[in-house]
């Protein structure tokens, strides 16, 4: 099937199998490979990106769902010029990621929160990203990350 997807604001002519999954289609047939197989069962998140502005396990969905929708990826979050996004410059100052498997999935599960809830507390952190595992950090260290990108975001808006 023929499908037309926008992932990280650029437009995409994909012909894809109806059983292919979205992930696949990403690292695949786009050569988007900061989206991370885990699971293969949506269970641990490390597959998450947004699709039209809502988290999504892209090992659940089927390629052809995304069909005329707005992808965002992890591939997303960099500026151009290579400066990092506000999150990924806070998981690594508080130690928010060791082995990297998760980290795509944590981040744009973070995305969403903060564009959602711009000023969470630990609880509401802690309860968002709960449904991404991670084996390496034991959270602190995300929460840590996430909790300071929404503080400085708030401050510079403030400023």
């Amino acid at each position: 099937m023929k499908i037309t997807v926008t992932v990280n604001g650029e437009r995409h002519r994909l012909d894809v199998e109806p059983r292919r999954t979205l992930v696949d289609a990403l690292r695949d047939d786009l050569g988007l490979t900061g989206t991370h197989v885990g699971c293969e069962h949506g269970v641990c998140g490390a597959c998450t990106v947004l699709v039209d502005g809502e988290p999504v396990r892209a090992c659940l969905m089927l390629a052809v769902q995304a069909d005329g929708a707005s992808v965002a990826t992890v591939e997303g979050l960099a500026g151009d010029d290579g400066t990092l996004h506000p999150l990924q410059e806070a998981f690594s100052r508080c130690h928010g990621l060791q082995c990297g498997a998760c980290t795509p999935g944590m981040l744009m599960t973070a995305v969403h929160l903060l564009d959602t809830d711009p000023d969470p507390g630990r609880e509401t952190i802690r309860a968002e990203m709960s449904g991404n595992i991670c084996r390496c950090t034991g959270y602190t260290g995300i929460v840590d990350a996430v909790a300071e990108a929404a503080r400085r975001r708030v401050t510079s808006e403030t400023s």
